[in-house]
């Protein structure tokens, strides 16, 4: 075999490789033992084609101004942001609803990109069903590819806001960094099963956007972030943390976090 061939092949290996394990590199379950929730208030319901699913829900969400649904990150379990939705609820006054995607947390099933809609669907429609939360009365967050489940989840019901934690701009940008740019050559809508396209969502999203990124990421670029925030149509709180990483936003300095995520659910209590 000469070498021509060997580099010519390259591609078609690399192509093989991102068709097969494209999303057990886009959603990595975290493995038994799981953390405690503690006494957390769990709700139990099913999505659309059948699954069974659960979520975390802080605060009372029929008395309260406005439910916060919050989406995790691909390695993430909803159950360790309980502190923060308790944080959240202490500060606004506002329910917190940490729905857990199939495949994580026990929850049988497998995660793509069409089943993980489809359990963000389940959260919303249980919330107003179940909950009897009014559609003014919403505002979603989501950290790293929680923020691309928000936002797809923000075209089919408007929030009155989308909080987007680390955000990445679409699932093409995230495949060209860790892939390549052979990606450009038009191979990623051949190959890919993943569309997540934020930056495009935020672009004609009736709804104030707000982003917050810290300057050291090294998982998703804080250009990404910017340039999600620049796209929005409505734009709301911007935060950039220079010495934060992709999931120490909130540590790395506290207060100004937290004046970014009480500025940014602000539109819930307009509508109150």
């Amino acid at each position: 075999m000469t070498v021509v061939a060997v580099l010519a092949g390259v591609p078609l290996i690399l192509i093989a490789c991102v068709w097969i394990f494209q999303e057990r590199i886009a959603f990595q379950p975290e493995r038994p033992p799981f953390p405690d929730p503690g006494n957390a208030a769990r709700a139990d319901y099913t999505a659309p084609d059948g699954q069974k699913l659960f979520a975390y829900i802080v605060g009372d969400p029929v008395h309260a101004s406005g439910l916060v649904i919050a989406f995790h990150g691909n390695a993430d379990l909803a159950v360790r942001w309980l502190d923060w939705a308790k944080e959240v609820e202490a500060r606004t006054g506002l329910a917190v609803m940490l729905p857990e995607y199939r495949g994580y947390m026990g929850i049988e099933g497998r995660p793509t990109y069409e089943t993980v809609g489809f359990d963000a669907e389940a959260a919303y429609l249980f919330a107003c069903d179940t909950l009897r939360i009014s559609p003014s009365r919403f505002a979603f967050f989501g950290h790293s590819l929680g923020s691309a489940v928000a936002a797809e989840l923000a075209v089919k019901h408007r929030p009155q806001a989308l909080l987007l934690e680390a955000p990445f701009t679409s699932a093409h940008d995230m495949a060209m960094r860790i892939a390549g740019r052979w990606l450009v050559l038009g191979l990623w809508r051949r190959v890919s099963r993943l569309h997540f396209d934020t930056e495009r969502i935020v672009a004609s999203l009736d709804a104030p956007v707000s982003v917050v990124h810290g300057g050291r990421d090294m998982v998703v670029p804080p250009r990404m972030g910017e340039e999600v925030y620049r796209a929005a149509k409505i734009k709301g709180e911007r935060l950039f943390l220079p010495t934060a990483s992709h999931s120490d936003v909130r540590y790395v300095d506290p207060e100004p976090y937290w004046q970014w995520v009480v500025a940014a659910l602000r539109p819930l209590a307009v509508h109150e």
